[in-house]
């Protein structure tokens, strides 16, 4: 379970939130809004542990994700700017050594995969020469493997066409239904499941 406490950030001499408290249990998946600059990168990099908060706590099972970071690092997928993708290798190749470090079979062929999220016709073009668009949609695609329970997300459906967006929902869902957690940041209406989402809005 993730608990976050009263937590508040400042950028500057701006205050981009303050006293800010949810939690996140396995089945759920939480929507990050709010308009540009109000700080939902920001939430999430402190979520990934990437940063640190001003105030408050970010606890993983009751302890903070500060002094359990290995533990933390092993459950959570964070897809972010810095997406980690090996750029000397392809699409295809990025795929395939994500797979084989998971030890888990896609139904899917990994070209199938990436055609989803939008890279036909790159499977095979080295990821240093994909725009930053491109490669996020490659880290989207490793999600497939992931064996981890949290994944957090920000904007994972930016630059998708309707057949990359239905999938990265449908992977979504599959995630959440096995127990997974997800949190993420989007500022389109998307096909997410209405079950288990909670919201919260940072520009209230």
């Amino acid at each position: 379970m993730l608990d976050v406490q009263s937590l508040s950030c400042e950028r500057g001499e701006r205050l981009l939130f303050s006293d800010l408290s949810f939690s996140l249990k396995p089945g759920e998946l939480l929507r990050v809004a709010g308009v540009n600059g109000s700080g939902k990168t920001t939430l999430l990099r402190l979520l990934s542990g990437l940063a640190l908060p001003d105030e408050g706590d970010i606890l993983w099972n009751g302890i903070r994700i500060n002094k359990c970071a290995e533990v933390y690092r092993s459950v959570m997928s964070y897809v972010g700017h810095n997406l980690a993708v090996k750029m000397e290798l392809t699409p295809l190749e990025n795929l395939a050594f994500a797979q084989a470090l998971s030890g888990r079979r896609s139904t899917q062929s990994l070209e199938l995969i990436l055609d989803n999220v939008g890279l036909y016709g790159f499977e095979y073009d080295l990821c240093r020469t994909l725009s930053q668009g491109q490669r996020r949609r490659v880290a989207l695609a490793r999600l497939v493997f992931a064996h981890s329970q949290l994944w957090i997300l920000d904007e994972p459906f930016v630059a998708l066409d309707k057949k990359g967006v239905d999938f990265i929902a449908s992977l979504l869902a599959q995630h959440t239904d096995r127990g997974g957690m997800v949190i993420l940041t989007t500022h389109q209406d998307t096909p997410l499941r209405n079950g288990m989402i909670k919201e919260i809005h940072l520009d209230d």
